[in-house]
């Protein structure tokens, strides 16, 4: 069983950066793709990053492009997200998330984690 612990969430101010983690255990070769959600209150959960383990293949949601940079180290089974130029809109709780498959955009994740939250105050 696949389990996702994030962590590093917290509060900053807007402009400033902040950087996720995903600790994943339990994951076998079939569990090749990661990524990141977020779902700020009121709305629906959406599509940030994601990235595939073997071959560091990634996408991005257009609203934080050039902004996120998401990686991944394989000797720690960790997966990153770093956050930069921080504004109000990016508040939510943060999931991480795994899938098998090749497929990278798509909201159909098999595994998540419990979330951390991210707050930007203006």
């Amino acid at each position: 069983q696949v389990q996702l612990v994030e962590s590093g969430g917290g509060l900053v101010q807007a402009g400033d950066s902040l950087r996720l983690s995903c600790a994943v255990s339990g994951r076998t070769s079939s569990e090749n793709i990661m990524g990141w959600f977020r779902q700020a209150v009121g709305k629906e959960r959406e599509f940030v990053t994601g990235i595939s383990w073997s071959a560091g293949r990634t996408a991005y949601a257009d609203s934080v492009k050039g902004r996120f940079t998401i990686s991944r180290d394989n000797a720690k089974n960790t997966v990153y997200l770093q956050m930069n130029s921080l504004n109000s809109e990016d508040t939510a709780v943060y999931y991480c998330a795994a899938r098998s498959g090749n497929l990278i955009r798509t909201p159909n994740y098999d595994y998540w984690g419990q979330g951390t939250q991210v707050t930007i105050s203006s």
